[in-house]
């Protein structure tokens, strides 16, 4: 089979015939219809810092998928051949404290598809039953196929109530921009999203963002002052990984306000305790999905009406993944799709 391969510990990624893979016991093997293009699979192709630590060469990339079940491994029970799916991309060990208290998203043994085992850059993929997301018709292909990422976004809207709040987004890259939306289908009262990417705001007005400033121009204090905002923000998504994006959100901040924090921040990035403590502050890491009620949650609101299909902008051949990944790394783009199928 065809697949996208980190075969060498440098930079790029290279379309290779390797073998087709062999569901295991309680596994499945699934033929990839399309796969969504994500920041970390950008790393991984630049082979930066961050890459280097948490990559064994060679592994097949990749973890965002949608496609339909081929085979059963033995032992799978609730599923059937041509099953439309996608998949939880941690594998979790299912034995530490958090797994057994049913927090599996904290797993400290989780295995990432596309990172600690063979991911979805393929024309087939073998994962354990247990992860799958069987899929609703009503919800499209290119929609399955970024539900990992979109998974994300829902997980950080509902770290707070977002509901007749004012809610203020740093960052507009593709999980900022269906944060954004999320925020808005749920009844928030102002969404503001900032960014220094004037193509990336044009797409979170799309979105629903109530106001999206670009930074480099336009203070954020200003924005607040046109909307006349006398008080801060309620609820603070950061998802820039920008560590002067956190520094104006925390100032931005309302008393008792609530931050949920999905962008990786540079190392040794400071933080002025004095407006954490003084105001009140929350602050919660926000990583994966919780499995599975994360899941329901991004599924019903699809089925319920809302719309994030702008945020896919561009789709490739997976022959194609060179331009591809150039249109990642260009940033003039919101979700990028490879066709498989």
């Amino acid at each position: 089979m065809k697949a996208l391969v980190k075969s060498r510990p440098q930079a790029g990624l290279w379309l290779e015939e390797v073998p087709e893979p062999r569901p295991g016991a309680n596994e499945v093997l699934i033929r990839v219809r399309k796969t969504g293009i994500c920041g970390t699979d950008l790393h991984l192709y630049n082979w930066d810092d961050w890459a280097r630590r948490n990559l064994q060469t060679p592994r097949i990339v990749g973890h965002e998928f949608v496609g339909e079940i081929v085979e059963l491994g033995p032992g799978v029970t609730g599923y059937a051949v041509g099953d439309r799916v996608t998949a939880e991309g941690h594998v979790t060990c299912g034995l530490c404290r958090n797994c057994r208290a049913g927090k599996r998203h904290l797993c400290e043994r989780a295995a990432g598809i596309g990172g600690g085992r063979d991911g979805a850059f393929a024309e087939y993929l073998a994962v354990p039953a247990f992860n799958l997301w069987p899929l609703h018709p009503d919800i499209p292909d290119e929609m399955a196929a970024i539900l990992d990422p979109f998974g994300n976004a829902v997980h950080a809207v509902f770290a707070f109530p977002v509901a007749t709040e004012d809610v203020l987004v740093t960052g507009a890259g593709p999980i900022g921009l269906m944060s954004a939306a999320v925020c808005r289908h749920l009844g928030a009262r102002r969404v503001v999203v900032t960014d220094v990417s004037d193509y990336r705001l044009a797409l979170a007005a799309k979105l629903g963002a109530t106001r999206a400033v670009n930074v480099a121009r336009t203070p954020l204090e200003e924005a607040m002052r046109e909307l006349g905002m006398s008080n801060g923000f309620d609820v603070g998504l950061e998802m820039s990984g920008s560590a002067e994006a956190f520094r104006q959100m925390l100032a931005a901040m309302y008393h008792g306000g609530g931050v949920a924090l999905l962008g990786f921040l540079p190392t040794g990035t400071g933080i002025d305790w004095d407006r954490v403590i003084f105001k009140g502050l929350t602050l919660k890491g926000i990583y994966g999905r919780e499995m599975f009620e994360t899941w329901h949650r991004m599924s019903q609101l699809l089925r319920s009406g809302l719309d994030i299909a702008p945020v896919v902008t561009h789709r490739f051949p997976a022959e194609d993944f060179e331009q591809a990944f150039e249109t990642v790394r260009s940033g003039q783009c919101g979700k990028v799709i490879l066709e498989w199928a």
